[in-house]
């Protein structure tokens, strides 16, 4: 077996990924979903997005959220932003980061944000230097990195100049996003021979290779991971993208194979039954519904 690492991060993007294309809940309902992440121990989370409530009106009500969540010591409350009045608004709400976007798919940019690529990269530039005098660190997110359904294979090549140019303007993180699903184990060590292993992985299970390509990435080196509980999510703009790497279905591997992550898989469920219970209707996890096949308590962050 590969050496896996002894432990990774976890960006639990449920409260913004997994519900930006379900229909709308409200602030209440959001920040109680919040707190019972926050019971399960996680401690990097996206709260919202400040975005058009008229194109997601899911996140309608982000700077009520932030505030309704407060500030609880050592959490790290994430919001995405899709230009430099989104950034200004959220760091105006008092986030701990900004979560930042731009596809290595031109067709896929243009009908999400209606730019250019590298019309992308300079509007993110633009946020970078907002959030740096602000002392906000931000992750730019590359999305359809494993695959375009428009173009088709996208070449490594083509990640790393991007990921460089985001580094270059500022970015403080950056995280390959399988937008749609179309990454493979493969696909994951040809894109991270090409881009280094210093990424988060937001991986989607539109093809059931979400916890595999995870594997992979482990196997690596990555240990930064984005999911979402329940495996809720999807882009609301890309047909066909399916949820996210369910968190509680990626802890339960991590326990298994002795990686610690800082999370309770039963309180993590717990979690997932609610959101459920939320949405009104199944949450996509398997973990959820059969629970893990062995339970051990939380070993570390």
């Amino acid at each position: 077996m590969s050496v896996l690492p002894a432990g990774i991060s976890i960006r639990e993007v449920g409260a913004r990924d997994g519900l930006q294309a379900e229909a709308p809940l409200s602030v209440e309902q959001r920040v109680d979903l919040i707190d019972a992440l926050l019971t399960a121990g996680v401690t990097h989370l996206e709260v919202a997005a400040f975005v058009s409530p008229t194109a997601v009106p899911a996140m309608a009500g982000a700077a009520d959220v932030v505030a309704a969540v407060g500030a609880p010591e050592g959490v790290v409350r994430a919001a995405l932003v899709p230009n430099v009045r989104g950034a200004e608004l959220a760091l105006a709400a008092g986030v701990d980061e900004l979560t930042v976007t731009v596809s290595a798919s031109p067709t896929y940019n243009q009908r999400n944000v209606r730019m250019s690529i590298d019309e992308s990269v300079e509007a993110i530039a633009d946020i970078c230097r907002l959030a740096s005098s602000a002392g906000v660190p931000v992750d730019a997110v590359i999305s359809c990195s494993f695959g375009s359904p428009y173009e088709g294979d996208l070449a490594p090549a083509l990640l790393a100049m991007i990921a460089e140019r985001l580094r270059a303007h500022g970015a403080t993180a950056i995280t390959l996003a399988d937008t749609t699903g179309m990454a493979t184990p493969r696909r994951i060590h040809e894109a991270l021979a090409a881009t280094g292993t210093d990424v988060g992985l937001h991986l989607h299970e539109t093809r059931g290779t979400g916890l595999l390509n995870a594997y992979a990435g482990m196997q690596a080196g990555v240990v930064r991971f984005d999911t979402s509980i329940g495996g809720l999510g999807g882009s609301p703009f890309a047909a066909g993208a399916a949820g996210n790497v369910a968190t509680e279905e990626l802890v339960a591997l991590c326990d298994d194979l002795g990686i610690a992550t800082g999370l309770g898989i039963d309180a993590l469920i717990e979690a997932a039954l609610l959101v459920e219970s939320f949405v009104g209707h199944p949450v996509p996890s398997r973990v959820a519904h059969a629970g893990p096949r062995s339970r051990r308590a939380p070993t570390g962050g």
